[in-house]
């Protein structure tokens, strides 16, 4: 469950017992629960399916952030509009982007957008985690969108492990070579807090993180 949200009126939302900027302690604005169930909504609305959910995207991703609001609250009768703000803010893994009166989530869509994001330093290795009996089909092809738009990377191995325990118990991790993707002019953006996503990862670039150093 994810940890409940507090409120300081000069620095705004945040989640840990005290303010980090100014130590102030406040009342939870929006509890663990319902945090996970707001936030799970919206990535679903925002990323997979906004038609049911009665949302409009442009090209690009992004919804009215009115209309967003009034289409979470309208489903959640507790829901207030400064529970979708705290949960939009408070997002650990940088989903949601916020600009203009707009919102949109920051990547893993299955619906046909795009991004158009800003170039962004990348780091020589990236990882990415998922089931052993995936392995052998990874080897041979290398990493594919399947059912998203694109391959989605890890910053860390323990992030991308987290990833893999969505697929399987035991996940593997395999370890991408993103300096020399980006050398080969495959074009690998930062996404979201520790993301990294691309069109595809070719067998060449990927190496199982058991394996011995070549």
């Amino acid at each position: 469950m994810a940890d409940p949200v507090r409120s300081c009126p000069d620095h705004g939302y945040f989640t840990r017992e005290a303010c980090p900027v100014c130590g102030a302690i406040s009342e939870n604005v929006l509890g663990g629960e319902r945090r996970t169930r707001l936030s799970k909504f919206a990535s679903g609305a925002l990323r997979h399916f906004p038609d049911d959910a009665g949302l409009s995207l442009d090209e690009r991703g992004w919804a009215d952030y009115d209309a967003f609001v009034a289409i979470v609250t309208d489903r959640y009768g507790w829901a207030e509009p400064e529970h979708v703000e705290a949960t939009i803010a408070t997002d650990p893994k940088g989903r949601f982007e916020r600009l203009d009166g707009r919102v949109r989530a920051a990547y893993g869509h299955s619906v046909d957008v795009d991004l158009d994001a800003p170039e962004t330093p990348v780091p020589d290795r990236l990882y990415h985690g998922t089931s052993p009996e995936s392995v052998e089909a990874i080897r041979e092809e290398g990493l594919r969108p399947m059912s998203r738009q694109q391959v989605h990377l890890s910053e860390t191995v323990e992030e991308a492990r987290e990833v893999g325990r969505r697929h399987a118990a035991d996940p593997v991790v395999f370890e991408v070579d993103a300096a020399g993707m980006t050398a080969d002019g495959r074009r690998v953006v930062r996404r979201g807090e520790g993301v990294y996503t691309t069109d595809r990862v070719p067998p060449e670039y990927l190496r199982l993180e058991t394996d011995a150093e070549p």
